[in-house]
Parts: C-alpha cells; sequence; structure tokens
C-alpha cells in the first residue's frame, strides 16, 4: 500500500461508525476558506469535568485536558484592542535555560516553574512576584512542564527526582519525597519530567527516560504526606499482565515511560495515562512481541494503579511513534447517544478516539497488514483508526517541508529498516511532541499542532545514521482542527515553524484559539476557520501552552515564553518571559529575537575556502585539528564530508572528491535547490562545480544519503 492508497483508502466499518476519507479533509479545507460552517452543539459535559473558566488551576485546564476556557470577554470581535498587561522576566532576563512550564492560575495568582527549578508564585493583576522558592541546584536543570495544586499545596518535581509539596501562600517547603534515582538494570533510571496532577488526595507523576532504557512507571503520592500511594511499571514483569508480550528479560529495559501527564475522570474514578516508545527504540530485534504497554493508553484505577484497560496504538514499534500528546476527555453526541471518549494521538499522526468506560473505538479499528522484516522481529498488522489521520496529504504553502530527500529507501507508514534511515510516509507524520491538544465547547472541534520534522524519517537501527529529519532539510508544521464525532479533519492551516515539544492550544468561548511560535509570537486564531487575527512578539520562543484566567472581572491570557531545546532540530530563542494579556494592555511587544532556521541547520562552524583549496573530500571527516579530512572512510556519521560547511564567494569552482583510499561510492546531490549533482564517484574519482550565483546549497551523499553537507556562496 503506497502513500495515496493510505491516505484515501476508507477505513473499515467497525461498529457502526461512518469512515471518510482524506477527501473530506480537502471539501472541509475548501468549506473553511468560503467561510462556511456547520458547528454542531456539544452536550454538557459532567461536572467533574467542568472547563476552566476564572481559575486556570490545572495544565490543560481541566481534569480532561481540555485546554478550554469559559471566559468570552476577550473575543474575536475585540482581539484586536489585545495589549500587554505586564511582562516579568522571571529569572532576571536570563537566555541561559529553555522552559517548557505551562502556567496555571488560581485566585488571581499565576503559579510556574523555570527550567532553573525555582518555582515562582505571580500576581496575574501586575506580575509582581509573591514568592519563590528553590527546589534544586539551577546547575542540574530539568524539563518541568507543570505544577500541579490542591490541598493549600503547589506540587512540583527538581532534577534529582525529588516531588515537592509547598505551601501555597508562602512557598515554604512543606515535605519532599525522593523517588527512583538508582540505576535500573545498570542503564540510568530517568527524570521526573511531566506536568504534576493533583485530584482527589493524590499527586499524580510520572517517570521519563526511555531513551537510556528506563522502565517507564507511573506513580501516585499521597498529597498530605508525599508517601507513595501505588507505581504503575509500563513494561509488566513476571507474573503481571503483559509481560508474555517481551521476549526474555527485555521488559526489564523497556522504556515505555510516561512523557506526559494523564487526564482523570472523576465519576468513573478512572486515570487515563499514556506510555511511549519502547527500549531500544527503533531496534526491535531484540524485544519480541507487541512490547506492551509501549505505545498505549492505559485506564488505571485512580486509588489503587490497577489496570482497567489498555489500548495499544503502535505494536512492536520500530519509528519512535509514541503517545506524547496529553489525552482529551469529553462527552459526546455519536451517532445519536451521549458517548464518553478520550481522544489521544501520536507521532502516528492518528488520533485514537475510545470509549472512556471500554477501550473500545468509538469509531472502529482496522488491524491491517504491514510492510515485515523478521530481522526487526516486526508485527504483522497495525490498527488504523476509523476516519482519517490529521496530518496534511500535501502542505500546500511549503511543499519542501513534506518532499523527501532523494536517495534514502523509502516505504508507506510502518515500513522497517535495519542498517539505513527510512523514509516512512506520510511525508507528514509527527504530532505535537509532548503537545497539549484543546477541546472546543462551543465547536466541538479538538485542535491539534502538528510537526513535520519528528518520524517521517526513521533512525536506522541502534540509532546510526540520522536523527529525525535529515540536516538542511526545511522544517514545518501547522495547526489542524478534527471533527472527533467522525474523526475527519475540518480544516488545516499550515504554518512554516514545526509546533513541537508543547506548543499547545488554548480555545476559549471567546470564539478564539491561541497558540505560540517558536520564532516568539504569539497568535490568536478564528476558531471556525483558523484564520490569524492577532499576534504579539514575547521576546523568545513561545513553546509553553497559554491560558485565560480573570482577576476582578477582567480576563486575561497568558503564556510563559522562555524556548525549546529541540533534540532534533534547532533550539528556539531562550529567554524567561512570563506575559500576560488583557483588552487595552499598555506594555509594548518585546524586541523580535533572531528566529530559529526552517531548515534542520547545519552547526559545524563554516571553512572558507581559498583560490588553492575549494575541495570537499567525501566520506571522511573534517579534523580542526589540523584543518583537512582526517581518519578513515566513514558512512554513517551526518558529517561525513570534510569540510561539511564551505564557504566560497560567487564563481568559485568547488571540487568534490571521493578519495582514492575509500572503499565505496560517494557523491553530492544538491537536494532541494537542484544546483548541482556529481553523480556517483568511485572511490579515486572527483568532480567540479561552478557557483554563479549566491545562497546556501545544502546537499547530501546519494550512497549514504544521512551525510549532508552545505556550501554557502557569498
Amino acid at each position: 500500500m503506497d502513500r495515496r492508497q493510505f491516505l484515501t483508502r476508507a477505513a473499515a466499518t467497525t461498529a457502526g461508525a461512518t469512515v471518510l476519507t482524506a477527501g473530506a479533509a480537502r471539501t472541509a479545507d475548501a468549506a473553511a476558506a468560503s467561510g462556511a460552517t456547520a458547528v454542531l452543539p456539544v452536550p454538557a459535559q459532567p461536572a467533574g469535568l467542568r472547563p476552566a473558566g476564572r481559575d486556570f488551576a490545572k495544565v490543560g485546564g481541566d481534569l480532561g485536558n481540555k485546554n478550554y476556557s469559559t471566559l468570552r470577554q476577550i473575543s474575536r470581535h475585540n482581539v484586536n484592542r489585545l495589549g500587554g498587561a505586564w511582562h516579568t522576566q522571571l529569572e532576571g532576563g536570563s537566555t541561559a535555560q529553555y522552559q517548557e512550564c505551562t502556567v496555571v492560575a488560581q485566585d488571581g495568582v499565576l503559579y510556574v516553574q523555570t527550567t532553573q527549578q525555582n518555582v515562582f508564585a505571580v500576581d496575574g493583576k501586575t506580575g509582581a512576584i509573591i514568592w519563590k522558592t528553590a527546589i534544586g541546584s539551577p546547575d542540574a536543570t530539568t524539563d518541568m512542564r507543570g505544577v500541579g495544586l490542591g490541598q493549600g499545596m503547589v506540587f512540583s518535581t527538581s532534577g534529582a527526582n525529588i516531588v515537592y509539596a509547598l505551601d501555597q501562600k508562602t512557598g515554604k517547603i512543606v515535605w519532599q519525597t525522593p523517588l527512583l534515582n538508582e540505576p535500573q538494570n545498570g542503564l540510568q533510571p530517568g527524570t521526573l519530567a511531566a506536568a504534576v496532577v493533583y485530584f482527589d488526595g493524590l499527586v499524580y507523576v510520572g517517570m521519563n527516560g526511555s531513551v537510556v532504557g528506563a522502565r517507564g512507571h507511573a506513580y501516585a503520592l499521597d498529597a498530605a504526606t508525599g508517601k507513595v500511594a501505588w507505581t504503575f511499571w509500563s513494561c509488566p514483569g513476571p507474573g503481571e499482565y503483559g509481560n508474555d508480550t517481551w521476549a526474555g528479560s527485555s521488559w526489564q529495559s523497556g522504556g515505555a515511560v510516561p512523557w506526559i501527564h494523564p487526564a482523570i475522570d472523576p465519576d468513573l474514578g478512572l486515570v487515563y495515562w499514556t506510555f511511549g516508545n519502547p527500549y531500544p527504540r527503533t531496534d526491535g530485534s531484540t524485544r519480541e512481541g507487541t512490547n506492551l504497554f509501549a505505545n498505549s493508553l492505559v485506564a488505571l484505577d485512580a486509588k489503587t494503579g490497577v489496570r482497567r484497560w489498555h489500548f495499544q496504538s503502535v505494536h512492536h514499534d520500530l519509528w519512535d511513534c509514541d503517545n506524547v500528546m496529553a489525552p482529551v476527555l469529553a462527552d459526546l453526541e455519536i451517532e445519536g447517544r451521549i458517548r464518553k471518549v478520550v481522544v489521544y494521538g501520536s507521532k502516528a499522526g492518528m488520533f485514537y478516539i475510545l470509549d472512556r468506560v471500554t477501550g473500545e473505538p468509538v469509531h472502529g479499528a482496522e488491524e491491517r497488514p504491514v510492510p515485515q522484516d523478521p530481522r526487526q522481529l516486526t508485527w504483522p498488522t497495525q490498527p488504523f483508526p476509523g476516519g482519517e489521520p490529521f496530518v496534511p496529504e500535501q502542505f500546500p504553502s511549503y511543499r519542501d517541508a513534506t518532499r523527501p530527500v532523494p536517495f534514502y529507501p523509502a516505504g508507506p507508514i510502518f515500513t522497517p529498516f535495519w542498517d539505513r534511515p527510512t523514509i516512512i510516509f506520510p511525508g507528514a507524520v509527527g504530532g505535537g511532541n509532548w503537545a497539549y491538544d484543546s477541546f472546543s465547547l462551543d465547536t466541538g472541534y479538538v485542535y491539534v499542532g502538528y510537526s513535520l520534522i519528528d518520524t517521517d524519517y526513521a533512525n536506522a537501527r541502534g540509532g546510526l545514521g540520522s536523527t529525525g529529519r535529515p540536516l538542511g532539510e526545511y522544517m514545518a508544521g501547522g495547526l489542524a482542527a478534527v471533527d472527533p464525532r467522525t474523526n475527519t479533519v475540518v480544516w488545516r492551516k499550515p504554518n512554516k515553524w514545526w509546533l513541537s515539544l508543547g506548543t499547545g492550544v488554548l480555545s476559549t468561548a471567546g470564539r478564539l484559539l491561541f497558540q505560540g511560535r517558536p520564532d516568539g509570537t504569539l497568535v490568536a486564531m478564528d476558531d471556525a476557520t483558523g484564520d490569524e487575527l492577532w499576534s504579539w512578539q514575547c521576546g523568545a520562543g513561545a513553546n509553553t501552552c497559554p491560558i485565560a484566567y480573570e482577576v476582578d472581572g477582567e480576563q486575561y491570557v497568558a503564556i510563559f515564553a522562555g524556548g525549546e531545546w529541540e533534540p532534533i532540530g534547532p533550539a528556539t530563542p531562550y529567554g524567561d518571559n512570563l506575559w500576560a494579556f488583557k483588552l487595552d494592555g499598555t506594555v509594548p511587544p518585546a524586541p523580535t529575537p533572531a528566529p530559529p532556521p526552517n531548515r534542520n541547520p547545519i552547526t559545524a562552524p563554516p571553512v572558507t575556502g581559498t583560490t588553492a583549496s575549494n575541495t570537499v573530500t567525501l566520506g571522511r571527516i573534517w579534523n580542526p585539528a589540523t584543518h583537512s579530512p582526517g581518519g578513515t572512510e566513514n558512512t554513517v556519521s551526518p558529517n561525513a564530508m570534510a569540510p561539511q560547511a564551505l564557504t566560497v564567494p560567487v564563481g568559485t569552482t568547488v571540487t568534490f572528491v571521493n578519495p582514492a583510499g575509500n572503499t565505496y561510492n560517494h557523491g553530492a546531490a544538491s537536494f532541494f535547490d537542484n544546483e548541482f549533482d556529481t553523480g556517483t564517484l568511485a572511490p579515486g574519482q572527483s568532480a567540479t562545480h561552478t557557483f554563479t550565483k549566491a545562497g546556501e546549497y545544502f546537499y547530501n551523499d546519494p550512497a549514504f544519503p544521512q551525510s549532508t553537507g552545505k556550501i554557502v556562496v557569498q
């Protein structure tokens, strides 16, 4: 099944569900463009899942992670009047660290933690710091994504894997509980990183670290004492349900960590937690089986941690298609009856919409045969939910972001690989990574940001070769509105920036969507069409989720803009900018920072060519000590050309040479700019090209395409 077949073939109609194809999305795109909307009413939500209003006291807004606010003072009719209410730099203007923490608000006070491991209480009306508490060394950074509030305390975590409870009024430490911090089976244990959730006397927190083989686990702690109430291990041990889905002892280092915070249904007494990819991430040869509960949504008893049901979206994952979006809970009218659903997505670019009580797919799910490789012990089928992917078939405004780099092995989604990176279609795989979707009670749509850099270029087995999208390739993203009642796309809005790593969406009763961008802008959009209505420069990457709250009858929107470390692309501008906005606010925007590149950058220092030497040696790595190619032939590194970055003036002739000492053929082809192509060069052969116009020309090696270089012509 090729890429187009995957995107246009209707999924099986299961359990009476109506299944649409990708053509429905194109029709919906056109309808949105013409201003036509057909919004169906949303039923009243359960009292326990009431959305945020005056307060936004939890990351996600409510226990169901809807990221929706009932406040309507700021609306699409007056959002052009929105201005800065106040701006506070929490760490004194430091740009040393990125920031991932989404703000929460209660009774007019904002609570937030910096990566420097300081927790703050901030006056929501003035921006004045009420208290600040250090809970760890600023040098031992942690990827904290949000604090929890409950019982008059603020719950947070430190990089030393300690859970803290702070007095909400004073910031004084009430208790602290160290959690697992010893190596497991000789591997590092991972870190506490996801947002903390409080519910009914318990504090829920997850342990990350599948990139180092940490065996994933989720905790519930007694909020009054800090004592661990229960632990759920996502790679089951002997005698536990699911242990037989791991070969031998592979469960001991199976990963499957909870990258993101859970959702909770108070009426059902269930906590819904998503667990990530297995370990090793891209080598399945040692972990035969489906590898539960990797790539799964698991419904756990909120009080005991006992598994009630699970759904696995990717069996025996090889592609890093893990679940990295916070699950969303909503009650919807589907086919004439009210259904309690949980919506969760993965980097496979699809939503899985399940019954909250039973775990059954509301729109059905078909186990389809997928390509196989016995060396990877691939699972014969994968589940395809009814409906359609939320990632685009094409990306009209930024086609380069989905155009495959030549020379890579390629195949449809779930194509296995062995010793080389492989292109996996569709070309826009990658849901919001560690991101927060939004469910609007006005439209009934789920709004999801997506990125085009995360997983569509799978790593080679064992991590050799490319990580994420190849160097030099364009990176982009977008925002999609999905109707969960049919699991079909209503509209999409492409964007030149990748929208990932915490870039969440807020919807409001004012019929607005708020979302930050990596270049530092916060934008407001019409929730019916996605059209941009307002933007603001925050001075650093706006990668966290915006929130709304009210003080003294006045509505505010806030965001913590501090940039984001991007492990598979360029980092966004760092900072410590906590912003609040209100109608007719007078604080001006921040200065515009240098934007991150929208091509995956080559960061090697450029070597300046000379008249005597404008040569690039292929299959070798640059030795800065000798200012020349060094060592022996290299076929796996992204920088296996020497120099990787060469700067020359217009009119220069550059020679590309495959040295006689190499074993394999090499070459250099300008894959996006179509400027030059040396063809395949055998050892001892060379080719030349004269550059007649200024520009930055990326190229890769046709024989080993993960190796990427660039010529900068000035």
